[in-house]
């Protein structure tokens, strides 16, 4: 179908006016003859024309609006999530409003406050942070879906994956290979989900038979997640054991920790295997050595807009754990 089909086309084509297509294509047919009806209708067959139910939705009064609030934009994997999110909330009729708050609770507030007052019909927080206006909606049982985090201020609708799950899955990587000088990387201001990474990495670690005393540790400070893996690689590579296997617990994280591997001489993979918990497409262009286990994030829209329609039904939506795997 072009995209310059209109109501005007139909209209033009039917030889009636534009409100006369209008009122038989919502379903109001009384007011037209049933030569009128049937002329339009066959226009629209004609042409192609299929109703927008963005425009269809507003008309009717109802905010359609639904805002994403995002932790930082910047990083591909929610890029990633914003686009099918936004893909899937347009076909089920909705406009989404989308917002950075670069990982800063008082620009979070800023734009919960600012959606709170446009009356949106629900919220997607995408790694959300702990922060007064966060605790207030979560309060006021505004419909709400958290991604990749889980609510930091409570219980909340859930859509993600099992964090420790994928932990546990890079440690039995790394003891299946016989490494012996395990290693995890991950910001010291981490979110639940970083945590869970870490903390299934290391239990399973410990039951595969490693000392806490054996598995290197190296945290990094800031929000930006290749400045952490830059500053923690900087510390990991110079220990008098070097690990030959890292976990990076985000793929930015393996970025950083590489370029500083790559400034001391040592061979990715090679001297040293990294994995992260991500596995985006860019890899496959910017990243080719990292092995991942990769996150569906491209399907993460239509598991988000089910949670919300199952919400505005007054229907339970608890959690929504996707799987996940070593690509």
């Amino acid at each position: 179908m072009s995209e310059d089909v209109s109501l005007a086309t139909v209209a033009a084509r039917a030889g009636v006016s534009i409100s006369t297509v209008s009122r038989i294509v919502n379903g109001e047919m009384r007011r037209a003859s049933a030569a009128t009806v049937v002329r339009v209708l066959d226009a629209i067959e004609a042409v192609g024309y299929r109703p927008n139910p963005v425009g269809r939705a507003l008309k009717r009064g109802q905010s359609q609006l639904v805002a994403m609030i995002a932790a930082n934009l910047d990083n591909p994997a929610m890029a990633t999530i914003a686009s099918s999110t936004e893909a899937a909330l347009r076909e089920a009729g909705y406009v989404m409003v989308l917002c950075d708050t670069h990982d800063r609770p008082e620009l979070q507030d800023e734009y919960i406050y600012a959606m709170r007052a446009q009356m949106v019909r629900g919220y997607v927080l995408v790694a959300a942070v702990p922060s007064p206006g966060l605790s207030e909606l979560s309060a006021s049982g505004a419909p709400a879906v958290f991604v990749t985090r889980r609510n930091p201020t409570g219980n909340g609708p859930f859509v993600g994956i099992d964090d420790r799950a994928a932990g546990a899955a890079v440690a039995d990587y790394f003891a299946d290979r016989a490494r012996r000088a395990p290693a995890v990387v991950f910001p010291r201001q981490g979110s639940s989900a970083s945590r869970d990474r870490v903390s299934g990495f290391l239990a399973r670690l410990r039951e595969r038979g490693w000392s806490d005393e054996a598995i290197i540790r190296a945290d990094g400070e800031g929000r930006s997640h290749l400045q952490v893996g830059y500053d923690a690689g900087a510390r990991i590579f110079a220990r008098h054991v070097t690990p030959d296997a890292i976990l990076c617990v985000s793929d930015q994280i393996a970025y950083g920790v590489n370029r500083r591997a790559l400034e001391r001489g040592l061979k990715i993979p090679g001297d040293c295997d990294l994995v992260s918990i991500d596995g985006t497409p860019l890899n496959q262009w910017v990243a080719p050595w990292l092995k991942s286990i990769e996150i569906p994030y491209a399907v993460y829209g239509a598991e988000i807009v089910a949670g919300l329609q199952l919400i505005w039904r007054g229907e339970p939506f608890g959690e929504r754990l996707l799987p996940c795997k070593f690509g």
